[in-house]
């Protein structure tokens, strides 16, 4: 750590601190040179402006390698010189396990010691943690599964603030120097079979957006961006999911897009009003949907599989059995990873397995593949482009990258040692990756650190 290191314990809220809060849809006035969010500027794992690296080794174009506190599976995001990221930190005495009491419980880690939720900065040239902030201290009322953590929803970022979520530890809102603004506290969340809480917020004109989908009232949630306070809430039938809200705009309105169990939702981002729904998903959906124009592509695969596109502008109420859903597959749909959308395809992984899938996004029509990527296992990163490639990353630290085109060539499969279970974020020349250990920094412009 360097000496600029600077770690905060809970400091005191400051409601109204900050008033110069950007106001703009989408990624809160972003630069596609940014990524303040784990799906990117654009919300759909592509980046227009990066050019990452294609080879990489523990020996070669990794700028830096850092060691982080805790664990987390939240992505990094990136905006000008920082990094952020979330974590959750064991401290204090062990003591005998609490055991697991969530019906139908399986896999899962026990308590054993409280824990600091924690945000904190790294400088993206050197890699020093800046600060580090104890947001919150808990024990917590379940491990979750063993392939989870306890900071598993990724926070968000417009340059001036960062917003981090950690379920029933809280939201915050800290200021680009680990300042705490504001904090809430929403409530105790009951996951399915204690697996443990993963859908991140989202950020969109003054709003948090946050989807509460557990195994008690389940609810949608607007939160001032300036003071935490709840601007709209509404319920929803639907219980527990991992999938993240998705806001979409059109010339007349903007809607906030939520899949869950069995159906998808859209909702109006002003009020929080239902505007339409629509069948045909899983239960434990996962998959963040991604959208382009006016179409939003929704995937689950559990015990079913289901990937629909559905034209929502315009959608009112029950659009199952309608014209609005374009197209919709039955076959080889995504379980934890999200879609990726570029300006070429759709692309989506067989439940969490590497078998690729690539579509028109206009007809679902699939010309080439399915295509199996040697060398992957178990992915649980969703995939991100930049320059004509897609990278995968899977959880014994490979990357496979693949050309962004009707062949899907294998250019290149690089290895670290890490297990890889976030996003992996893309600015300018560089790739990040967090790993359960480290956060590398890998880039076309470095020599061997």
């Amino acid at each position: 750590m360097s000496a600029g290191f600077r770690r905060r314990g809970r400091v005191p809220v400051r409601p109204f601190a900050l008033l110069a809060f950007v106001c703009l849809i989408g990624s809160a006035g972003a630069s596609e040179s940014e990524w303040p969010s784990w799906r990117g500027p654009l919300g759909t794992g592509a980046s227009t402006t990066a050019d990452p690296p294609l080879r990489w080794s523990e020996n070669q174009n990794v700028r830096w390698k850092t060691r982080l506190p805790g664990r987390g599976h939240s992505s990094p995001v990136v905006w000008g010189d920082r990094v952020y990221v979330t974590t959750s930190i064991p401290h204090g005495p062990r003591f005998e396990p609490i055991p697991e009491t969530a019906p139908g419980a399986h896999d899962n880690v026990l308590v054993s010691q409280r824990h600091r939720f924690v945000v904190l900065a790294v400088d993206r040239e050197s890699g020093e943690i800046v600060w580090q902030t104890d947001v919150r201290e808990a024990l917590p009322h379940e491990g979750g599964h063993v392939s989870a953590t306890l900071a598993s929803p990724s926070p968000w970022t417009d340059g001036k603030h960062v917003f981090a979520s950690f379920g029933s530890y809280g939201v915050h809102c800290l200021t680009r120097d680990g300042e705490l603004v504001w904090q809430r506290d929403l409530g105790t969340m009951k996951t399915k079979h204690g697996h443990g809480e993963g859908s991140s917020l989202a950020l969109a004109s003054d709003l948090v957006i946050l989807n509460w989908d557990h195994e008690a009232q389940s609810f949608l949630i607007a939160l001032d961006k300036v003071t935490g306070e709840t601007r709209w809430k509404v319920l929803r039938e639907e219980v527990t999911s991992w999938s993240s809200p998705l806001i979409v705009q059109s010339e007349e309105t903007a809607q906030v897009i939520v899949a869950g169990t069995n159906r998808v939702r859209g909702y109006l981002l002003e009020s929080g009003e239902e505007q339409w729904q629509c069948g045909g998903l899983s239960h434990n959906v996962v998959a963040t949907p991604v959208a382009n124009g006016d179409l939003v592509f929704i995937g689950s695969s559990y015990e079913k599989r289901a990937m629909l596109a559905i034209r929502w502008p315009g959608a009112r109420g029950e659009v199952t059995s309608t014209d609005r859903v374009v197209w919709s597959r039955r076959q080889r749909t995504p379980y934890v990873p999200s879609p990726l959308l570029t300006e070429e395809a759709l692309y989506f992984l067989n439940h969490y397995q590497g078998v690729l899938t690539r579509v028109d996004p206009d007809s679902g029509d699939e010309p080439t593949g399915p295509f199996r990527l040697r060398g992957i296992g178990e992915v649980y990163a969703s995939p991100v482009s930049a320059a004509g490639r897609i990278y995968f990353v899977d959880r014994d630290g490979t990357t496979v990258i693949v050309a962004d085109d009707p062949s899907v060539e294998v250019l290149a499969t690089n290895q670290l040692e890490d297990s890889f279970s976030a996003t992996p974020a893309l600015s300018g020349p560089d790739l990040f990756l967090r790993g359960e250990q480290f956060l590398y920094c890998l880039s076309k412009e470095s020599d061997v650190k």
